[in-house]
């Protein structure tokens, strides 16, 4: 049901690098870019785009949103939240079970965007 989502930026280029680095386990490779967006795809096909804000102003996170991120094990789940720390986002839940067959882990990205990685089931 989902195309894509995008998250917002105040510098793209430091968000590109960050996103290829914690995406690229997970199979996120960049899919489509302009001159203030850059989209990763999987292979599950929806896609995620960081972006700078299209009216020009300043890029903020949401009160309530986050983008959930899918890994096929709870050890790629790890794996992408160390990188995603060591690549400079701050914890916001470290890898661990939260529920019946829901393994996830959470970090803020570098503009403050706060995100999962998760395997259900």
């Amino acid at each position: 049901m989902i195309g894509y989502a995008t998250i917002g930026t105040n510098d793209l280029e430091k968000a590109k690098a960050f996103y290829a680095t914690v995406l690229a386990p997970l199979g996120g490779k960049p899919a489509f870019a302009s001159d203030r967006m850059q989209g990763y795809a999987g292979s599950g096909g929806a896609m995620l785009a960081v972006c700078t804000p299209y009216d020009g102003g300043k890029a903020v996170p949401g009160n309530g949103n986050m983008v959930a991120l899918q890994a096929s094990s709870p050890e790629l789940v790890k794996e992408v939240y160390d990188l995603a720390l060591a690549s400079g986002a701050t914890d916001e839940g470290a890898p661990g079970p939260r529920g019946p067959g829901f393994h996830g882990a959470y970090f803020r990205d570098l503009d403050g965007n706060k995100v999962c990685v998760f395997k259900m089931g």
